[in-house]
């Protein structure tokens, strides 16, 4: 799998605008994260705030000012809610496994089958909320065998949001001609609102 870092060059104003907002509310103080609930919680709804904004952001941008009559049209929209549930459930993934890899290393925190049961919890709520039920039986199977590969000793330092920038690129109804040219900014938009969870959670978390 590719990895691909930051690049200043390649980002867009709106992104921008993004991280220093959130770099703005990172004063604003916050509750922290001292159990496994809050962690829960923690990483259910900052993985479906990292989706929709890089989603819609994206697709806003490629369609200029007609994004509005896209956004009208049922099979469209279709499209958009197969993309938002495909990258959410790797989303979920990464930040699951980033925040239990920090955890472990700076918290000396060793249950990581702890991850497994967030995880699967998240999922299980998320039926309720029309997740479809053959991303969520996928979404199990590639974390378990995600689960089994990971170094939990370096992972959250070593690129630990690729996956999900990739998936973005992949399953943004885009056409494929686009996307490619797209590639660069795609990922590290993405990348870049994850580098804003991540400091955040530093900051709250207090296992």
């Amino acid at each position: 799998m590719a990895k691909y870092k930051l690049t200043w060059k390649d980002l867009k104003l709106d992104d921008f605008k993004t991280y220093l907002f959130a770099m703005f509310k990172a004063f604003i103080p916050k509750k922290k994260i001292k159990n496994l609930d809050e962690l829960e919680n923690f990483i259910q709804t900052k993985s479906a705030w990292v989706t929709q904004v890089t989603l819609y952001n994206y697709l806003k941008t490629r369609m200029g000012t007609r994004y509005v009559l896209h956004f009208e049209n049922d099979e469209f929209m279709a499209s958009v809610n197969l993309a938002k549930w495909n990258i959410y459930s790797v989303a979920l993934q990464d930040l699951t496994f980033f925040t239990f890899s920090y955890l472990k290393v700076n918290f000396n925190f060793q249950d990581i089958n702890k991850a497994k049961e967030i995880f699967n919890k998240i999922l299980d709520d998320e039926i309720s909320n029309k997740m479809p039920r053959d991303i969520i039986d996928l979404a199990r199977k590639n974390f378990e065998d995600r689960f089994q590969n990971i170094n939990w000793d370096i992972h959250y330092s070593d690129l630990p949001f690729n996956p999900s920038a990739l998936s973005l690129f992949k399953w943004a109804p885009i056409a494929d001609e686009l996307k490619t040219l797209d590639r660069k900014i795609v990922l590290n938009s993405m990348i870049l609102k994850w580098d804003v969870i991540k400091q955040e959670f530093q900051n709250l978390v207090q296992f």
